[in-house]
């Protein structure tokens, strides 16, 4: 199963991942992780709203080919959802693959550090 780790921290904690990976990397281990953080918390929530998720299930589900097919296929309005596909997309949650919109991750995984 493939997951994205969506997070809510700052430099240090990017930092900290970061240096795991390489750690991990250099000692020889074979892994695939994908992370995506935000600097709050009420950043994330604003991202992943109820309306951007069903978007997500519908990317992973069953892609899209433009930003329009997905408004026809989620029956909303264009401009709101060019919109919620540029901030997905910038954030890393949404990628574009030989031009189709998807969402490639099974699962998504949300930590949240104190």
């Amino acid at each position: 199963m493939s997951k994205l780790n969506v997070h809510v921290g700052g430099a240090r904690d990017m930092g900290r991942r970061f240096a795991s990976a390489f750690n991990r990397a250099q000692a020889g281990e074979k892994f695939e992780e994908r992370h995506v953080t935000f600097l709050s918390l009420e950043e994330m929530l604003a991202a992943l709203s109820p309306k951007r998720l069903e978007m997500l299930r519908h990317l992973h589900r069953e892609g899209a080919e433009s930003v329009k097919a997905l408004a026809l296929a989620l029956n909303r309005d264009y401009k709101r959802v060019y919109e919620d596909v540029a901030i997905l997309e910038n954030a890393g949650l949404i990628v574009r693959e030989e031009g189709r919109l998807i969402a490639p991750w099974d699962a998504l995984t949300a930590e949240v550090s104190l």
